[in-house]
């Protein structure tokens, strides 16, 4: 792999712009920060999950983000009335596996959404990733389990066999369409300490992809500068909490300069 140059401020210069909408029906436990987060990188976050209403609101999005964290079989219901919907319009859909391969429902559902939808992006950690996309593995709760296969080989499987891109985030993060694969190595130690920082990166994710239509390329730049901020932001906290805080701000100052300067995306 070699090192390439990818104008991730562009994309979020886009953002800044055009303030897309980016609907949400994600997990309860984190979804203030998932919310701060669209709003912090200058877009218009929407948590609406009543059935009643998701077909209709995602018709107005721009893309559209599922998080099964804690799910539900009627909130699934709801998740998928708003993927269909989604898919009429052609705005991409994203789906966290958060939890996959914990319990045989997430698996169960997640299934049924890739089955009865067009998924367009899978996000996850590499145990979530690798059950999705077949293995044998388990995960802790929502914390990554051990993979023993390469995950950089099988993210490009699922992908191709999924026609859709995947993204198994870790200490190096896999983003691929199964043609082209980027590794992002961006991050600190004190993301895995506070809850809710993949969640928050999946709504990164989700964010870029309302602006540019290569999934994979929105969402390595979309990791990239969530990441960067959080090295900025680790700098000076004095642990998780001052790192969460520091965090939004860090977020919301991002720069051209400073993108570029610390950027570390690998093709």
């Amino acid at each position: 792999m070699k090192k390439i140059k990818i104008d991730a401020y562009a994309l979020l210069e886009r953002i800044r712009k055009s303030k897309p909408v980016v609907h949400h029906l994600t997990n309860w436990v984190t979804i203030y920060d998932c919310a701060n987060i669209v709003k912090v990188l200058g877009a218009s976050p929407v948590m609406a999950h009543a059935k009643e209403e998701v077909a209709e609101m995602a018709q107005i999005a721009s893309s559209l983000v599922l998080n099964i964290g804690t799910l539900t079989p009627e909130f699934v219901e709801a998740m998928k009335i708003a993927a269909m919907s989604a898919n009429k319009k052609g705005i991409p859909v994203i789906l966290d596996a958060c939890g996959a391969g914990a319990t045989q429902l997430r698996d169960k559902k997640c299934f049924e959404l890739l089955d009865e939808t067009k998924i367009n992006l899978i996000k996850g950690n590499i145990s979530e990733i690798a059950r999705i996309s077949g293995e044998a593995v388990k995960t802790k709760g929502v914390d990554a389990g051990h993979v023993a296969k390469d995950m950089a080989t099988i993210a490009r499987d699922l992908a191709r066999r999924r026609k859709c891109t995947v993204v198994a985030t870790g200490k190096e993060d896999i983003v691929t369409d199964g043609k082209l694969t980027y590794i992002i190595k961006n991050g600190h130690p004190l993301m895995t300490q506070v809850v809710g920082t993949g969640c928050m990166a999946t709504s990164a994710i989700g964010t870029f992809c309302a602006v540019e239509p290569d999934l994979a390329y929105a969402a390595a730049c979309g990791l990239s500068c969530f990441e960067i901020a959080a090295e900025q932001a680790a700098k000076t906290a004095g642990g998780p909490g001052t790192f969460k805080e520091k965090l939004y701000d860090f977020i919301f100052n991002l720069d051209q300069k400073t993108i570029d300067k610390m950027q570390r995306i690998e093709c």
